[in-house]
């Protein structure tokens, strides 16, 4: 992978440097072809390119950084978050394995779920100069004080995971702020779960008595996933014609503990009403099936529960038959984007505003498979 990236870079290079000769040069992907294809037929220029090596990777270097000199600065918003771990730490594989970058020149923080620790953060990775951000914001309201930051010291930021508002996103085009963003559209998610339960024999209303009662287990009601999980899980019912009827919806921040004393207390007030538990992400998912073990119900009989992210624990609880089913956040796909992105900027090319990764439903029928991806 990183020879053919090394390789691609450098042909692109020469060819840039011959048209500019030439009076020409571009910046959108379409005229990008064109220099290529102009490239081809220049008196052999890739051949010139590979019989040419060194002159080459000094063009290449004068185009943009070098990764393996290249200093990244990765702040997430918390460390103890699985998901995030799994994100995490496939990134910096890929960066290092994949991409070429030194990891020694690769520096991880953790922002302990504390915007002005993580600002802090940044603005060491500012004073320490490194040549490119990958950000997971704790609050994502933070994005224009951030980019801002990052803009005037003339640093590109990769956000991921925890997506800015379509105001901020546009920003960036309109004032050709280098910044982006990479992630899933949370509204997927939310949809899946709610096919999830419509799909099951008796579309969720075990009592049958017409509804589907259900309770939310909110992640952090300011987040923007937490919002569209929470809204299109029950929308996807609804558009079905399924009615449903809110118990309960309450914030349990992410974590595993709260998502089990939501729960808890949620069967505790509501008992047998109670036929459906979304949960915004699995590790609060995780937590409602300890306390739906504990209260003696059996998921898949007298319960449902859905997740979102496919924990390897929760995958394995689908397999098993304790789980009705989560949505895969591909973290590969987002991670390895967010390498991609930040090798492109720091080649001075555009890139998209918002660049989105689909989520996968994982039910009983595909759990294994899911399984074996992730383990």
């Amino acid at each position: 992978m990183k020879k053919k990236l090394i390789s691609a870079l450098l042909c692109l290079t020469l060819a840039v440097s011959m048209l500019t000769a030439c009076g020409g040069g571009s910046s959108d992907s379409g005229e990008k072809a064109d220099t290529t294809e102009a490239a081809e037929d220049t008196s052999g220029a890739e051949d010139a390119a590979e019989d040419t090596g060194d002159a080459a990777d000094d063009a290449a270097s004068s185009a943009g950084v070098d990764v393996k000199d290249a200093k990244v600065g990765i702040s997430i918003y918390q460390f103890s978050d699985n998901f995030m771990t799994l994100y995490r730490t496939e990134l910096v594989r890929y960066m290092v394995e994949d991409l070429g970058f030194t990891e020694s020149n690769i520096t991880v923080q953790d922002g302990k779920n504390d915007q002005a620790e993580q600002t802090n953060q940044i603005q060491n990775f500012i004073t320490s100069g490194v040549d490119v951000m990958i950000l997971n914001l704790v609050q994502s309201s933070s994005a224009p004080q951030i980019t801002d930051m990052c803009n005037t010291a003339g640093i590109p930021v990769v956000y991921i995971n925890r997506q800015p508002d379509e105001t901020e996103s546009n920003r960036w085009e309109d004032e050709g702020i280098k910044a982006t963003y990479i992630g899933a559209d949370a509204r997927q998610s939310g949809t899946f779960q709610g096919e999830e339960i419509a799909e099951t024999e008796n579309k969720g209303d075990i009592n049958g008595d017409g509804k589907v009662s259900y309770i939310m287990v909110q992640g952090d009601p300011e987040n923007i996933d937490a919002q569209y999980r929470t809204e299109y899980s029950i929308k996807a019912l609804n558009d079905q014609g399924i009615e449903t009827e809110e118990l309960l919806l309450q914030r349990g921040d992410w974590d595993q503990a709260k998502g089990q004393q939501i729960v808890q207390d949620a069967l505790t007030q509501f008992g047998d009403k109670v036929e459906v538990v979304f949960c915004n992400n699995d590790a609060m998912a995780l937590g409602a099936l300890q306390a739906i073990q504990a209260a003696d119900r059996k998921v898949g009989e007298d319960i449902y529960l859905v997740g979102v992210d496919a924990l390897t624990d929760a995958v394995q609880n689908i397999v098993d038959g304790s789980f009705t089913g989560t949505v895969f956040n591909d973290y590969f796909g987002q991670a390895q984007g967010a390498g991609d992105l930040a090798v492109k900027f720091l080649n001075g090319e555009t890139v998209d505003a918002v660049n989105m990764v689909d989520y996968v439903k994982v039910t009983a029928d595909n759990a294994a498979e899911i399984l074996e991806k992730i383990q």
